[in-house]
């Protein structure tokens, strides 16, 4: 299966999940896919839209430009809200182990976890006169996001920026409802703080590739048309009605289906290059918060390589066998520095000699791939044969729809999330009580 990037699961049937079993999951999305055409046709699904939108993207070019006056950004919001904007910012080198510290400016942060002590210590570090914040909350009300606002105002308001918060504060958030309530927006427009609107139509988790993602990967120097157009060669063999078996994101949600009825509870992503961090975090909540409903999904482990390999690959091994695997993957070979052979020699390594750091991390790949399946352990291998925003934008495409298909096989709703509401409901509560 090819195109942006390739999907073998030809060692995928071992340790329980069978051909047979594969092939009737795939059967079982015809309807699926037809009510997929159909959402497109009527527009009744936004997140199909999106690859082909271009009318939003002056407005995340004008935001951008005024952001891109200042030494620090700094995102507010939580979950999907962030982690879409994380995910494209670490492409252009955000988050990258070295390289991250040495992108000019602006600095990308991300408050996505609220922390007090997180929190305190940026607001009282940043240089706040040249930093600039963007609140981030579909709904308005992620409790959240409104503490770190607020908390933001108040630290601008300390240090004698009252009159220029509209200058440092900025927002995205879906328009205000008749008789509704948006409390972002309500707190943002008693200063006159610039927002833009978020799509009505698309969920946190599911909105990298609108404005939420855009802005920030916009920042990192990230081809934001190009992304979109990744996302539509993904989306184009459902669009044009391709059999399920050559649609790659219907083979990855049957196969991943078929691993849980097989008794496996575990799903691990596997992704080689430190590009891929944010992505395997994205793809945790993406793919937990959508099917673990009713008893059902699996849960979701991401992992890097191949550091990782130094702390799990012992327990993937050696430990139970309750995992499905997906190898993420970019062919590295004879990319990076080329190592001195004389060096090479006296470090004991003569094979290193005259080898790219490239080769070295495409022979780990391999190496894990095969003890894998040497170990008779379920994997389906994902290569990139070269990252950049048109292959990002195809892969984060790949696993959004293969996340809803999974959801048609499970019964489940991939777009709501109950018992998530329910905690937050419960967290509101109890500040309130505590006096």
């Amino acid at each position: 299966m090819s195109g942006p990037f390739s999907q073998d699961i030809s060692r995928a049937f071992t340790g329980g999940i069978t051909q047979p079993a594969f092939e009737r999951n795939l059967q079982r999305l015809g309807p699926a896919l037809a009510d997929m055409r159909t959402a497109y046709e009527k527009n009744t699904l936004a997140l199909l839209r999106l690859p082909e939108r271009t009318e939003d993207l002056r407005a995340i070019e004008a935001l951008a430009a005024k952001l891109r006056d200042s030494t620090d950004v700094v995102f507010l919001g939580t979950g999907g809200s962030s982690l879409g904007g994380q995910t494209l910012a670490q492409l252009g080198g955000y988050n990258v182990p070295g390289v991250g510290d040495l992108r000019r400016m602006p600095k990308l942060h991300f408050l996505d976890n609220l922390d007090p002590l997180s929190l305190e210590e940026v607001l009282s570090e940043l240089p706040l006169e040249t930093a600039r914040f963007v609140a981030i909350s579909k709904s308005g009300g992620t409790g959240e996001t409104l503490v770190q606002a607020i908390a933001v105002i108040g630290a601008l308001k300390k240090n004698g920026f009252e009159n220029k918060i509209a200058k440092h504060l900025f927002g995205i958030s879906e328009p205000l409802q008749a008789a509704g309530r948006n409390g972002l927006r309500a707190l943002l427009g008693k200063f006159g703080c610039e927002m833009l609107d978020h799509d009505t139509g698309v969920g946190g988790r599911f909105t990298a590739l609108t404005n939420v993602g855009l802005l920030p990967a916009l920042l990192a120097d990230v081809d934001i048309r190009a992304l979109r157009a990744g996302a539509a060669a993904t989306l184009a063999p459902i669009l044009r009605g391709a059999a399920p078996a050559d649609i790659a994101p219907a083979a990855g949600a049957a196969l991943s289906v078929a691993a849980r009825e097989a008794g496996l509870p575990l799903s691990v992503l596997l992704a080689y290059g430190d590009r891929f961090e944010r992505l395997t975090r994205w793809w945790m909540q993406l793919w937990g918060e959508s099917l673990g409903k009713d008893g059902k999904g699996t849960t979701p482990l991401g992992s890097i390589g191949p550091v990782d390999q130094h702390s799990q690959l012992q327990l993937w091994l050696a430990g139970p066998h309750d995992k499905f695997f997906s190898v993420l993957s970019v062919a590295t070979k004879g990319h990076g520095l080329r190592l001195d052979a004389e060096l090479a020699a006296l470090a004991g390594e003569p094979a290193f000699a005259n080898r790219t750091v490239g080769a070295l991390v495409a022979a780990q790949a391999r190496a894990t791939t095969d003890t894998l399946a040497k170990h008779s352990l379920p994997i389906r291998a994902l290569e990139v044969k070269q990252l950049d925003a048109f292959t990002l934008g195809a892969i984060l495409m790949h696993f959004m729809l293969e996340t809803i298909f999974a959801g048609a096989l499970f019964g489940v709703n991939p777009y709501d999330q109950p018992a998530v509401e329910e905690g937050k409901i419960l967290a509101k509560k109890y500040l309130a009580e505590d006096k």
